[in-house]
């Protein structure tokens, strides 16, 4: 133990060889060892298992597991990799009476989602005119660092956002109801309060609604090019053929902020209360507590600016198809298929134990993954599933899955969220050194643009695991199924 003072924050570091035994091809156990409250489960195959970084996670699953309230074992899907405090790909669940929840266990860019759009066209037909389309799209949809987007808000037009979502938009114009129908939590999580949020982090968010972002944030055109599950494909309205928009972006630099003050927050007052950590990036606040509610009030008016956001980039690619292709809406029939969010903590009922519980669930890095049944779903899937987004990265795939039983009965209605990053954007610009990555693309058929070189090098397909691989794991072990597979035609980064 390391102890900061008499009344400072604790380090407990119980750094014991971690006891990992395989389950089966698709699970792995870490034994309760030391502080550990709960066993780890990871989601992970033998092949991914291998991959580099794999051992800084599986510790991080441990700390995870110390947290106070914890439920059942601390989780993790086999696209994780480190991050701050919680792994990327991490899922715990805390009891909302006994529990905590932990700014490093929903991160820095909250709400980063993703949302998918169907149209009524042949990807064919527009194959003629992709670079054009991608040339329109890249410039009328923000992208990059420090670009500014189309919606100048006031401050009070922004405090609207932050409690309205999604709806926001579609109110001004931006969008129709079917939009809001289809998205998680309809675009809008309950319970935000913008007083919550700091000077700072307002003024970083007023002029970034409608921004795309930079990093692994993009906006793809797609081709449903394989379907394996028909009935699932045609309630989700989509067939072999046909021309798909996926949108992945959060709540911007507002989200940031809202972190890294809660972070700079919660680290002064866990120090005066002598809280004891596995690791300072998991400092925590009880859920009963002025500072949880604090934090959850911020967390959920960034997430609904995340909402917001896409829903502006939803009402550009519209606008952008529209006028290049000269066709009106409803020869497009651009159609929200869903909106799905990763990097938030939830309120969500529970079975653990034969007992329903009110929990406080956290997926970073993970999707929320409702069989069919759950009240929280749109009506339009509640017999079939939730429609489930795993981007893959700009060369290879991505996949549409519905979520499953498995998912309810093991990961509080939990999968995947991506392919996982396999190398560090340092050791991605090293490996992309004298290549030109877009023109690589190209020769595949695929047309990227971006806003520089070394966005393409940290973002080359290399630097990621297939992801076919990772939707395999998740799909074995019944968290969710396979519905459609997706192949880039033209990819935007930042």
């Amino acid at each position: 133990m390391r102890t900061a003072g008499a009344q400072g924050l604790r380090l407990v570091k119980d750094r014991e060889a971690l006891e990992v035994e395989r389950i089966d091809d698709n699970r792995l156990r870490i034994e309760p060892r030391g502080g550990m409250r709960v066993p780890g489960v990871v989601y992970l195959s033998r092949s991914l298992q291998e991959q580099a970084g794999a051992e800084e996670a599986l510790r991080q699953v441990a700390d995870v597991a110390h947290l106070p309230g914890i439920v059942k074992a601390s989780l993790a899907m086999p696209d994780m990799h480190w991050g701050y405090g919680f792994p990327i790909g991490g899922v715990a669940a805390f009891d909302a009476r006994e529990g905590v929840v932990s700014p490093g266990g929903v991160g820095y860019d909250i709400n980063c989602g993703c949302r998918l759009l169907a149209t009524g066209l042949e990807a064919g037909e527009v194959k003629g005119r992709l670079a054009g389309l991608m040339d329109v799209l890249f410039d009328r949809v923000p992208c990059g660092v420090g670009r500014s987007g189309p919606v100048a808000l006031s401050p009070a037009q922004l405090k609207k956002v932050l409690l309205q979502g999604a709806a926001w938009p579609v109110n001004q114009g931006m969008g129709e109801e079917g939009d809001l129908e289809r998205a998680e939590d309809r675009g809008c999580l309950s319970g935000a309060d913008p007083a919550a949020l700091s000077e700072r982090a307002l003024e970083r968010g007023r002029p970034q609604l409608g921004t795309l972002g930079s990093g692994n944030h993009f906006l793809e055109l797609g081709v449903v090019d394989r379907v394996f599950d028909l009935q699932a494909a045609q309630v989700f309205g989509l067939r072999e053929g046909q021309l798909v928009v996926q949108i992945h972006s959060g709540s911007r630099g507002l989200g940031y902020q809202v972190c890294a003050d809660s972070l700079k927050n919660l680290l002064r007052w866990a120090a005066r209360e002598g809280i004891d950590l596995p690791d300072r990036q998991l400092v925590y606040a009880p859920l009963k507590s002025p500072q949880a509610e604090e934090y959850l009030a911020a967390m959920r008016a960034a997430a609904n600016f995340g909402y917001a956001n896409r829903q502006v980039l939803t009402h550009l690619t519209r606008q952008v198809f529209q006028e290049f292709l000269g066709i009106g809406p409803r020869e497009l029939k651009m159609r929200l298929v869903i909106d799905v969010t990763h990097n938030t903590a939830k309120m969500e009922e529970h079975q653990v134990g034969g007992e329903r519980r009110l929990l406080c669930v956290h997926r970073k890095g993970a999707t929320r993954a409702f069989a069919a049944g759950r009240p929280e779903l749109p009506p339009v899937y509640r017999a079939i599933g939730q429609p489930v987004l795993i981007p893959g990265d700009m060369g290879r795939a991505s996949f549409v899955l519905k979520g499953e039983a498995g998912a309810m009965a093991e990961t509080f209605g939990s999968t995947c969220h991506g392919a996982g990053r396999l190398l560090s954007r340092h050791e991605a610009l090293k490996k992309a050194r004298g290549r030109l990555i877009d023109q690589e693309l190209e020769k595949e058929g695929i047309i990227v643009r971006a806003r520089g070189r070394g966005t393409l090098a940290e973002e080359m397909p290399q630097a990621y695991k297939d992801v076919s691989e990772v939707v395999e794991v998740v799909h074995r072990a019944g968290l969710s199924s396979k519905v459609a597979r997706l192949r880039p035609m033209g990819v935007i980064k930042g």
